[in-house]
């Protein structure tokens, strides 16, 4: 190869050559997560592979309804019922915008129909109903769809004598349907007294955040109430009633601990743990096992809430 191919066939390879660009602001966000809690630059991979659970401070982010069924149900088990239901508007709601605008917004982030899903599955080859809830998705607001999709799958449980396990993260009713929704937490409740009626197990698991009138109906009613740590739980928010009271209340006021410490919580169970121990309490309640001590000293049964 002469001088003159030796610099041409240089030159070619500079023309070929990609130069790597450096990472935009939004390819560097999605590789890195920061922690809440305590401002810790998290791998996202790794975060995600820790389900989501802070590996420093273990902060527990939120995470959606889809990912805590792959979580915690059996592989390919889950079977959705009602998903096509969707929420009307008979109020004709409006303030900056309309609720039908804001419906379509909150389906296109959430990629869901409503603030809820809803179904069967298994758990080490264990049947139950399962509502799962997605804060994603509205703020997790009860409207008459989530209402009646709750009370669709106590009533599936009932007849095909199931336990119930609801796992909560809502922001509390949807006011855009006003008396509508509130009329969710009577009908919620009554079907779970049906539930507690025929013996069967429900279980209630609470998440950031959990308040309003979820808290006001069905997440406090389970005969085994479990939180996962941190989770903030209470019917109205802490500024709100400090505003109310014109009192200072404790800094981890309305947290799964300090609910735990006063009677209101059974279980505080991490994330990666969650699983395990649902399936210790559905074996544990289990018709075809002989009668055993629940492994919960301290469960209250769900009549002497009511």
């Amino acid at each position: 190869m002469d001088l003159k191919d030796w610099f041409a066939s240089r030159q070619k390879r500079r023309d070929t050559l990609v130069v790597k660009q450096p990472l935009t602001t939004e390819e560097y966000c999605a590789l890195w997560t920061s922690c809440f809690q305590c401002r810790e630059l998290i791998y996202t991979r790794d975060l995600r592979a820790n389900n989501h659970v802070c590996p420093k401070c273990q902060f527990h982010f939120r995470i959606g309804a889809n990912q805590r069924i792959e979580q915690l149900l059996d592989t390919d088990s889950f079977v959705e019922i009602d998903r096509a239901l969707t929420s009307a508007d008979p109020l004709e709601f409006k303030d900056t915008d309309t609720y039908v605008n804001r419906l379509a917004e909150a389906k296109r982030k959430s990629g869901l129909n409503e603030a809820i899903i809803c179904g069967t599955g298994t758990i080490d080859g264990q049947k139950l109903a399962l509502a799962v809830m997605e804060f994603g998705h509205f703020g997790g607001s009860m409207g008459s769809v989530v209402g009646e999709k709750v009370t669709r799958t106590v009533e599936l449980a009932l007849e095909e004598k199931l336990p119930v396990v609801i796992i909560s993260s809502s922001g509390g009713a949807r006011m855009q349907e006003g008396i509508l929704s509130l009329m969710q937490m009577a009908k919620t409740s009554s079907a779970l007294q049906e539930l507690h009626k025929q013996g069967l197990l429900y279980i209630s698991i609470l998440t950031e955040p959990t308040f309003g009138g979820v808290t006001a109906s069905f997440a406090m009613l389970g005969d085994i109430i479990i939180a996962e740590p941190g989770a903030r739980i209470g019917f109205a928010g802490q500024r709100v009633i400090e505003q109310t009271i014109r009192q200072k209340l404790p800094a981890d006021f309305q947290t799964a601990e300090y609910l735990m410490k006063h009677g209101q919580v059974d279980l505080v169970v991490e994330r990666g743990k969650l699983r395990d121990m649902l399936a210790k309490l559905l074996t544990s309640h289990s018709p075809n096992k002989n009668q055993t001590k629940h492994p919960v000293e301290n469960q209250k049964t769900a009549s002497s809430r009511r």
